[in-house]
């Protein structure tokens, strides 16, 4: 594959035509700019979505976001729509960590009324919220309690008193999806799961405190509640050890089962099943536990940041309210436009984000007339977005980049950029950093991403979604 392989639809759009391969049964469309086409080519990103294009029941076009890179089976930026009917479902196509996604907790304090206290907050933050792979809570809870939360998400958090019915509206799918079924999840997935509710994990997952530095759109940032020097919470972390064992079940599973449906696919990562298969129907099922486990540890976190920050603030410390917590590893069945007619896919998004826009019915009444909002973290160190769905993103069924994109693998990273360094310069740009390993930092390096801003002005540019606001960073609490 070349660049002369690829036609101009705009400055920020590559399509590579069906008739590029044999096997492939939709185009292929890539949201770059000419500079960031060329880059791609370093990894097997853009090979790893022409395979995408060759599964069956996959319409309209295999797609990828600006932050794409390689992944396994689908590169990690890619979104497809497979046909209810005729389409797979593919774990490779949602992620080892099942609903990895965003959350964003919004206060009433300006930058200059936390700075006297930022050091013990994120130290607060640090301790309250276990982190590092492996890493769990000291209270193992039994799998009847695991199986509630599998079945009710955030939603059984809140039952419990672990935050407020705010923060289920301010959640896509309101924190729970209804088609999960416990009996699909193994008991290895289970007992993984026991002590990991409410901890934060390793790699690029992390928690950190914020200012909005910027606002692009005023109208739509009022409706979401931010303004300049609003100090902001950001959560981003998945399933943990528990979305990790489904998929590695499930990709076993599909691989012994392609035979049987007559499946063959250039890569054996790409494992799928006909989504009305019975291994098709488990794994969706599976995976909505996923899912639902993945919200309700972010909804634990999210109470035990708020424990950190009475405790760091006091008792009469104004509360730290939800603005909206989104997926971006996730298959779910939505209705698009394909073909000229409203039909019911199966959407995989990985490593991307949902983008509805104004109108849609499935965002919070409050955000109704602006749009959903869109969470895109930065590399540590780097600024982060919050953005709006737009209507000009029905071509890519509503979806957005969901993060910067690896450049560099982790073991290259680790090579290249010693942890202590890392953190020494994050100091000087007045970044506090709370880390019990410099190998996690070294794996998290900036520098080992792509750069953020251009990333989310493709997405800007593309009308995929639009810029709200740009949050800086002042603390990051990294896992191990």
């Amino acid at each position: 594959m070349e660049k002369k392989d690829f036609k101009k639809i705009t400055d920020y759009l590559w399509e590579i035509p069906k008739s590029f391969r044999s096997d492939m049964k939709v185009p292929v469309r890539v949201y770059v700019t000419e500079k960031m086409l060329g880059e791609s080519f370093r990894d097997r990103s853009l090979g790893q979505l022409v395979n995408v294009a060759t599964l069956p029941g996959i319409v309209n076009y295999g797609l990828a976001m600006p932050d794409m890179h390689e992944g396994y089976g689908f590169p990690i930026g890619g979104v497809a729509a497979m046909d209810m009917k005729t389409g797979v479902i593919s774990p490779g196509g949602v992620g080892y960590d099942i609903n990895c996604g965003m959350r964003l907790l919004k206060s009433d304090y300006l930058e200059k009324d936390i700075k006297p206290h930022l050091e013990k907050l994120a130290t607060e933050i640090q301790n309250e919220v276990p982190s590092g792979l492996g890493k769990g809570r000291k209270i193992k809870i039994d799998v009847q309690s695991i199986n509630r939360i599998l079945e009710s998400g955030a939603k059984r958090l809140v039952e419990q008193g672990y935050g407020e019915k705010e923060d289920l509206e301010n959640c896509e799918s309101n924190g729970q999806l209804p088609q999960a079924d416990t009996s699909c999840v193994s008991e290895r997935a289970k007992d993984r799961g026991r002590d990991q509710v409410g901890t934060l994990g390793s790699g690029n997952h992390f928690l950190e405190v914020q200012k909005v530095g910027e606002i692009f759109d005023e109208e739509v940032a009022k409706t979401f509640g931010l303004f300049k020097d609003q100090v902001v919470i950001m959560i981003h972390t998945g399933s943990r050890g528990l979305g990790h064992q489904i998929a590695t079940d499930y990709i076993r599973i599909m691989m012994q089962a392609m035979p049987k449906y007559n499946i063959r696919l250039p890569d054996r990562e790409l494992a799928a099943c006909p989504i009305n298969s019975p291994e098709g129907k488990k794994y969706f099922s599976a995976m909505n536990c996923g899912a639902n486990y993945a919200w309700a540890n972010r909804q634990m976190i999210a109470h035990f940041i708020r424990k950190a920050w009475q405790n760091t603030l006091g008792e009469k410390a104004s509360h730290l309210i939800s603005l909206y917590d989104v997926a971006h590893n996730i298959a779910k069945i939505e209705k698009h436009l394909v073909k000229g007619k409203d039909m019911e896919v199966c959407l995989h998004r990985k490593g991307a984000t949902r983008a509805f826009p104004p109108g849609h019915p499935e965002i919070p009444e409050k955000y109704c007339s602006v749009g959903q909002p869109v969470l895109i973290p930065g590399s540590m160190g780097t600024a982060s977005y919050v953005l709006v769905g737009q209507k000009e993103g029905e071509g890519a069924f509503y979806s957005t980049c969901h993060g910067a994109g690896r450049m560099m693998s982790r073991h290259a990273a680790i090579r290249r950029f010693p942890g202590d360094e890392v953190v020494r310069d994050l100091k000087a740009k007045g970044i506090l950093v709370k880390c019990r390993s410099f190998r996690g930092i070294a794996e998290e390096a900036p520098l080992a991403y792509k750069d953020v801003d251009e990333v989310v002005e493709v997405v800007h540019q593309a009308g995929l979604s639009k810029k709200v606001a740009k949050l800086v960073p002042l603390a990051v609490i990294k896992g191990e």
